[in-house]
């Protein structure tokens, strides 16, 4: 087929047209320096110094793979991670939009942990000890500042209030009479002194002492459901500090954790979260999840994720499910309770995480980042630069004039020196720059800033090997060849410094490709391709185009070369 110009011709149409579909289907896809978007170096979150250089290295290893089982997933196309030294990790998003979405998704550690919801008792009476050491901590003036305080009364309605259940109703009617009794000792004290009973520190209950400042109690309000408090929204600073304090998580009772809810929940005109009772130690966690996918609750119309735990997993779930069934269950995402559904059988391998009224790519988000596994250690974003469009758009044209400029001057001097031959050469560039293009697009491969060098660089090695052939048809015509055989022999003997030049900067290329980083590799590819699309157009493009052009001609006319 290649032997007569008919199949050349033939072959070199499909080519073409293969490259020219490709190009259509795919496009061409610009790096992050073309098309703009986001760059984050990350290192683990390590304030306190807790982490050894080996650890720190060990959990950037594990977040090097499931960051990029993440952002696959997230769907950015060509994305690039790389690490940078044993400690850092380099991450960046071409055309990313929800910057501050793809930084969620990134630092999200996804840790996923199951805990049986203790009731509000196991801790009842040990809030005393709790007020006592935020007080010991952070001084009675710290506390009476930050607002919201209440000191132990002598009756124990707002005990009831805060800690046992009942209604709505119930909880008005003992906050009325707190206050009529507040309003009758305070009529009192124009007259009267008040009598009041000492009681020993060693004696305090759960009531306390009177005049006793009790900052968390204070901030806590009846539950609405199994082991669960209420905090208004409003005081949620202060009892996230009381709670964050490590004097207070010690003076916890054994076995017993606190977990604030995920989200808001209205009651009346005001709003409070959640603060859970649970079992310190879960009883499984996200290491056995097989699948999680985003659905949307059909009853009642809500985003939540469906999760399918493997064989070992199942086997657990449906053992402790079965034991303790009447009880709520804590569904826990990185240290917030998710849901806290009433256990009312045996649950085997798969379940469900409810998210209220989260919009579904909350839900698509959280299976996604369940799916590719919890992070070892927190990551925190080190450096972050964001590339705008205009950026981009002012890269693309300044490479795009970079390579006109060199196109033209190319095609000047090559029919300047060459004539109607180097004509028959920038034939052959302009099938090059088409399978150029058309090999990007077929790889899917980025083009960068440094990829447009790439492909400069290769179209003057496409020109390099026309002139090789070239020069060698001058020289056979000089010693008396007639045309046709000089052109033959011109191709035949420049053939073997073409495939020379053009395997060892193929291997050069193969090399950067291996061991350089982001645009170094976008250099490589867009090199490799272009080598390759020159060695077809030089050798066997400009070969037809001159068949073409000698076919017309006798054996002893003279060629414009």
């Amino acid at each position: 087929m290649f032997k007569t110009m008919r199949g050349r011709l033939i072959t070199i149409v499909i080519v073409v047209a293969v490259a020219l579909g490709y190009l259509y289907a795919n496009g061409i896809k610009y790096g992050l320096d073309l098309q703009g978007g986001m760059h984050l170096a990350l290192e683990v979150d390590d304030p306190e110094g807790t982490y050894t250089a080996e650890a720190k290295a060990d959990h950037i290893d594990r977040a090097d793979r499931i960051l990029r089982t993440r952002i696959d997933e997230f769907g950015v196309e060509e994305p690039l991670i790389q690490k940078v030294g044993s400690d850092r990790l380099i991450v960046e998003l071409p055309g990313i939009k929800d910057e501050e979405r793809a930084k969620a998704l990134i630092q999200r550690n996804a840790y996923l942990e199951f805990r049986l919801v203790l009731p509000t008792t196991s801790v009842d009476q040990d809030f005393p000890r709790l007020d006592r050491a935020i007080v010991a901590t952070l001084g009675e003036d710290s506390v009476r500042a930050m607002g919201h305080v209440t000191e132990a009364a002598p009756s124990s309605s707002l005990e009831e209030l805060l800690f046992q259940g009942g209604d709505t109703t119930a909880a008005a009617d003992s906050l009325a009479a707190a206050a009529d009794s507040l309003a009758a000792a305070a009529d009192s004290l124009a007259g009267v002194e008040p009598e009041v009973q000492e009681t020993p520190a060693d004696t305090a209950g759960a009531e306390g002492s009177a005049g006793e400042l009790r900052p968390l109690t204070g901030l806590l309000n009846q539950g609405d459901g199994e082991g669960i408090y209420l905090v208004a929204e409003e005081d949620l600073d202060a009892a996230q500090l009381y709670l964050s304090l490590p004097e207070v998580q010690r003076a916890l009772p054994r076995g017993v954790s606190l977990a604030w809810g995920a989200d808001l929940v209205a009651y009346g005109a005001r709003n409070y979260k959640r603060l859970y009772v649970l079992e310190e130690d879960p009883f499984m966690t996200g290491d056995m999840l097989e699948n999680a996918v985003a659905n949307r609750d059909p009853q009642y119309n809500q985003a939540i994720v469906n999760f399918q735990l493997n064989r070992r997993g199942g086997r657990r779930f449906a053992e402790f499910t079965g034991q303790h069934v009447g009880d709520f269950l804590a569904i826990v995402l990185d240290g917030e309770v998710m849901s806290a559904p009433v256990i009312r059988d045996r649950i085997g391998a798969s379940g469900q995480i409810e998210l209220g009224n989260s919009p579904m790519e909350d839900a698509r988000d959280l299976a996604l980042v369940l799916r590719a596994g919890a992070l070892t250690a927190p990551l925190a974003i080190m450096e972050e630069r964001t590339v705008g469009p205009s950026l981009g758009q002012d890269s693309i044209d300044s490479g795009m004039i970079a390579g006109i400029v060199g196109l033209v001057l190319v095609v000047l001097i090559m029919v300047a020196y060459y004539r109607v031959a180097g004509l028959l050469a920038i034939g052959a560039l302009a099938v090059y720059v088409i399978l150029v293009l058309g090999g990007l697009a077929a790889l899917n491969a980025t083009l960068t800033v440094p990829g447009i060098a790439g492909l400069i660089l290769s179209i003057g090695m496409a020109v390099d090997a026309n002139v090789l052939i070239f020069e060698r048809i001058r020289e056979e015509l000089i010693a008396g060849r007639a045309t046709r055989t000089a052109v033959d022999e011109g191709f035949g003997h420049a053939l073997s410094a073409i495939v020379d030049s053009n395997i060892t900067t193929l291997l050069t290329a193969l090399i950067l490709f291996q061991f350089g980083t982001g645009p170094v590799k976008g250099f490589a590819v867009t090199l490799s391709i272009g080598i390759v699309a020159s060695f077809f157009s030089a050798v066997f493009v400009t070969r037809t185009f001159f068949l073409v052009y000698l076919a017309g001609k006798k054996t002893a006319d003279p060629i414009s070369i």
